[in-house]
């Protein structure tokens, strides 16, 4: 198949590109080796977050959040997305003077979507908090939606619009000749286009590599814990300053439970397996933050692959070792609140050669000199 852009990886990053570039009137292919939203974007809590972020994301994410609050005008759908706030807990004096801290250097540098807050407003917010916590960070705006219902819209509209999508495809060989890249996948296809888009999660390192950049990616298999519905006791999303933790709690009341504990994953075959201890300790911290989840029983958890970067920000950009390739993967477990805007970005910089979004600090070559390999077969699927 002859295209102008062909994605690789068919999650919501790679829908979100195969949207906005078809919607420019451009040929595109989604290929995935597996089926759609299988890993992280339909394993993650779906968090719409732009609180806590690192700096160089906050534009990105104060600009993707705007999109989520008219959602249903991008991809016909709202995604069921909530706004209910995100609150970061401080559990200590110190917490909260490093939380008001931040809040002080964000208004710094000219972003007002961050609120410190005190002991009193915190359990205004927050009835059901624990008598120990002493205060908190707010933004107000953001919320959640489901994973994948939203990934499955964007597929929808990206279709609507005239994208392709082809499951159970994985890029097993790859060659760029004559300025067009050749594609071989697992499922016997071929498919030919002069411009290339890594957006395989996890696997994005292995597609690079292939090409010769050496990104130093890494994954981990992020675990959540849902319990039994309880009354209603909190609406916003919440994590804690000093302990990892995600919370929120479902309109039935059923509670969900994450903030980056992992389990075991394995890239070769995209299994995941549970660590149970790991788990335990997440649950732990919950209950010590709301005691009120006593009455609660966990009755499913489960895990999603992930792709995590040292510097815990994600490779996205223009690749540096061959032309027509652009890299946007290792998101690091925070990627979904920013996939409305990334696939406008990823179309801007396939289609254009450029973005007017701030993107130098996710440069794919920001971690030092290429590998010495070339352009050749993938000795795994990506995508």
């Amino acid at each position: 198949m002859n295209v102008d852009v062909i994605v690789v990886g068919g999650g919501l990053h790679g829908m979100s590109a195969a949207l906005h570039i078809a919607r420019r009137g451009h040929s595109v292919l989604v290929l995935e080796k597996d089926r759609v939203a299988a890993h992280a974007s339909s394993y993650s809590a779906g968090g719409v977050r732009t609180l806590g972020r690192h700096p160089a994301e906050v534009p990105l994410a104060v600009e993707s959040l705007a999109m989520w609050h008219r959602i249903a005008e991008l991809v016909g759908d709202d995604c069921d997305f909530h706004e209910t706030g995100h609150v970061k807990v401080a559990e200590t004096a110190a917490e909260l003077a490093e939380l008001e801290a931040r809040a002080a250097a964000m208004r710094a540098a000219g972003w007002d979507h961050e609120e410190a807050i005190d002991a009193a407003e915190l359990r205004r917010i927050l009835p059901a908090v624990a008598p120990h916590a002493t205060g908190g960070l707010i933004a107000r705006r953001n919320g959640f939606a489901r994973p994948y219902r939203t990934t499955l819209a964007f597929q929808r509209a990206a279709e609507a619009a005239g994208a392709t999508i082809r499951e159970g495809a994985g890029v097993e060989g790859l060659d760029r000749r004559d300025g067009q890249w050749q594609l071989r996948c697992t499922d016997g296809s071929t498919h030919t286009a002069p411009m290339l888009v890594n957006t395989a999660g996890a696997w994005g390192a292995r597609l690079a590599r292939s090409v010769g950049e050496e990104i130093p990616l890494g994954f981990n298999a992020f675990m959540m814990i849902y319990t039994s519905a309880l009354p209603p006791f909190v609406t916003p999303v919440v994590g804690l300053t000093g302990r990892p933790m995600s919370f929120k709690q479902a309109e039935t009341g059923h509670v969900m439970i994450g903030g980056g504990h992992k389990g075991i994953g394995d890239l070769d075959t995209g299994a995941v397996a549970l660590d149970v201890e790991r788990l335990a300790f997440s649950a732990k911290t919950a209950l010590d933050v709301f005691p009120i989840l006593k009455d609660a029983r966990m009755v499913h958890a489960w895990a999603g692959i992930e792709g995590v970067l040292p510097d815990e920000i994600p490779v996205v950009g223009l690749s540096r070792t061959v032309p027509g390739l652009v890299h946007a993967f290792g998101f690091c477990g925070h990627g979904f609140e920013l996939g409305p805007v990334m696939g406008g970005i990823v179309a801007q910089l396939a289609l254009d050669g450029a973005t007017n979004m701030p993107i130098a600090p996710f440069a794919p070559d920001r971690f030092g000199a290429p590998a010495a390999a070339g352009p050749g077969a993938l000795l795994q699927p990506a995508g």
